[in-house]
């Protein structure tokens, strides 16, 4: 059993791993990324590229706008943009800097190179594969597990790079992405394979722990990490309600719903969405490998913070709640699902807010499980504008779930998936997300693949 201050560094590995910048919806940049990294390996321009996704990534790489491309849309047009455009040095900020020539590149690409869009069965449930053709010559890269996590590289068929992909990392729900963790480098294994190191244990996550910690955390230890979260984030979501792009979910809550501030911290959170739903070329911080979710998680904190007046220290320690406890009930659904995510950062923003009005450990968790409880049974359909009208329910049924404990109220054990205590409820939520929503999800690509 770790000791508290064992437990007190792992909470911050965590935040260092999930608390990273991504510029647009980050499957299509995941996309991307690969892309660029396989156009290094094969140093020039390829005539033909073949790119296999699971049906999760294509699900969120369809119909949502990848930025810097002048409104491009799909799994072929992140391909081409990473191929043609691309920094992989700079990962989920890879189309961060794109030129006009380039943008001519993109479009001459996707005119003349012919790309090949599969769906391989034998996907894992994160899984990008991307080869590039030049004559005789091919670059092959595969991303698995998370956005940023190349297990193979070969050129000419001649391996570069190969991880192990071992039954039981297979599905890591428990685990995150290694690229920014402060982890032991990978051993080789009995075939000459790397093998993946998992940095940091995800089941150390208790919602008593995180209350916990964001009790007593050190802010000098986080302060960089929330800061620039509120800065990008804040100003994603202003920009979405000045311009109100895509379906202009923000800007049409504020218009007719008033401004309460549950409306308003609804409303900035949505905006966030329909600016980076559109495209949008400003960064977000993630959260779960989400901006989404990350906006959802953060922005109501951060709105209700300025209403309240609380000084600067309380926000950054509902942000750890908020941030922790999205965390911890995305872990076991997995980073990709039918289960919408943005219903887990709605929580979590709930139990951020239930902590600036002065709760604590009690408060947060039946503001959780009360939310969590409403509207699970969202679905997630891919990244696409009405992703931010999705959050706004979601953040509603946060900040709802926080009223019916200030009213004596709560959902108990045996109310359908809810269970006996919040942990118990939460491992329910992840057998939802991952085991009980499979079919789904391949129900919902199919409908997709007929559109």
């Amino acid at each position: 059993m770790l000791n508290r201050e064992s437990l007190y560094q792992s909470y911050l590995a965590i935040l260092r791993e999930e608390m990273i910048p991504a510029l647009g919806c980050t499957e299509p940049i995941a996309i991307a990324y690969g892309a660029a990294r396989a156009r290094e390996i094969l140093g020039a321009d390829p005539d033909r590229i073949v790119i296999g996704v699971c049906p999760s990534i294509f699900k969120n790489a369809k119909s949502v706008i990848v930025p810097n491309t002048q409104h491009l849309k799909g799994v072929a047009a992140s391909v081409a943009a990473g191929v043609a455009a691309g920094d992989a040095s700079k990962e989920l900020e890879v189309l961060s800097e794109i030129t006009e020539p380039q943008l001519e590149s993109i479009r001459h690409l996707l005119d003349t190179c012919p790309i090949e869009v599969t769906i391989p069965e034998d996907s894992l449930n994160f899984d990008i594969r991307i080869t590039l053709y030049k004559g005789d010559h091919t670059a092959y890269v595969r991303i698995a597990l998370f956005h940023t996590n190349i297990v193979c590289e070969t050129k000419d068929n001649r391996i570069l790079k190969n991880v192990s992909l071992a039954e039981e990392v297979a599905d890591v729900s428990n685990t995150n992405d290694t690229e920014n963790a402060d982890s032991k480098e990978n051993p080789a294994d009995e075939a000459g394979h790397d093998q993946l190191v998992i940095s940091t244990d995800r089941s150390l996550l208790t919602m008593r722990n995180i209350v916990d910690f964001a009790d007593h955390a050190d802010i000098e230890q986080v302060r960089s990490l929330l800061d620039r979260q509120i800065s990008f984030n804040m100003a994603i979501a202003e920009e979405g309600l000045k311009t109100a792009p895509g379906a202009a979910i923000g800007a049409t809550l504020l218009k007719y719903d008033g401004d309460s501030i549950k409306n308003k911290a609804k409303a900035y959170a949505a905006a966030g969405s329909d600016a980076r739903m559109d495209g949008c070329e400003m960064p977000v911080i993630i959260n779960s490998g989400s901006g989404n979710q990350g906006i959802t998680c953060s922005v109501p904190v951060i709105v209700y913070a300025r209403h309240l007046g609380v000084n600067d220290e309380k926000l950054y320690r509902a942000l750890l709640i908020s941030n922790l406890t999205c965390i911890h009930i995305k872990t076991p659904i997995g980073r990709l699902s039918a289960y919408c995510g943005a219903v887990s950062a709605g929580a979590a923003a709930g139990a951020g807010i239930a902590y600036l009005h002065g709760g604590g450990y009690e408060e947060v968790v039946h503001t959780v499980v009360n939310a969590l409880a409403n509207v699970s049974g969202i679905i997630c359909d891919g990244a696409k504008s009405s992703c931010a009208a999705k959050i706004a329910s979601a953040v509603d049924a946060g900040i709802f779930g926080y009223q019916m404990y200030l009213n004596g109220k709560e959902f108990f054990g045996g109310d359908g998936i809810v269970a006996g205590g919040v942990e118990p409820t939460l491992k329910n939520i992840g057998r939802l997300g991952c085991d009980g929503m499979k079919g789904t999800n391949e129900e919902i690509v199919r409908m997709m693949l007929e559109c």
